[in-house]
């Protein structure tokens, strides 16, 4: 997907030598220049280089639609903090611009939201194994953000049918199905069996 954006002249930016880190700012003129072209990636900024994702899977998309309505829940009516899909990106401490699949963020660390990027590690972060994904990318993925501060990282595997656990203190702990989820770091109360993620069969 990513070659096939380099073939474009029009989607193409600058970026100088080998050498060259790119910044926030040119995450977003592709950004618009994606957008006036009416192409719709997500993009990513690590290490000073930007990655161009594509769409999902349906059944990664449908665990992640899920959890956040799970999650939703539980924190709205509490006013907990806020839950985030996707397309919600964080400026980190190391100047990336990630995006979790799936992110929370309590509500003292984010009194309001504003019509940006936010410039924070969230509480909680989770990936969700696509189809085309390989695992050791996404539990990179996680423990760069727990490095950072999170207090949570949830690895989702739905091949396996596993979800692992990640936190700064201990051991990754491993869930399957007739586990339940709690994160009582950040959720004290907050509990959800495994098997409620998978997308249901329709008789």
């Amino acid at each position: 997907m990513t070659s096939s954006l380099t073939d474009r002249e029009d989607l193409q930016i600058k970026s100088g030598s080998p050498s060259t880190r790119l910044t926030v700012a040119d995450l977003e003129e592709l950004q618009a220049i994606l957008s006036e072209a009416n192409l719709d990636y997500q993009l990513e900024l690590v290490d000073g280089k930007i990655i161009v994702m594509g769409p999902s899977d349906i059944v990664s998309s449908e665990i992640g639609a899920e959890l956040v309505r799970l999650l939703l829940n539980w924190v709205k009516p509490r006013k907990l903090g806020r839950v985030f899909d996707s397309s919600g990106g964080f400026i980190l401490p190391n100047s990336d611009l990630r995006a979790p699949d799936v992110s929370f963020v309590v509500a003292d660390r984010l009194k309001q939201s504003k019509r940006y990027f936010a410039e924070l590690v969230p509480d909680l972060v989770v990936e969700i194994k696509s189809q085309s994904d390989r695992l050791k990318p996404l539990r990179e993925k996680i423990l760069s953000f727990i490095e950072l501060g999170a207090k949570v990282g949830i690895l989702i595997d739905p091949d396996k049918r596993t979800i692992t656990i990640y936190t700064p203190q201990a051991e990754p702990v491993i869930l399957r199905d007739g586990d339940m989820i709690s994160i009582p770091e950040l959720l004290p109360g907050w509990e959800v069996a495994v098997t409620e993620l998978w997308p249901i069969d329709f008789e």
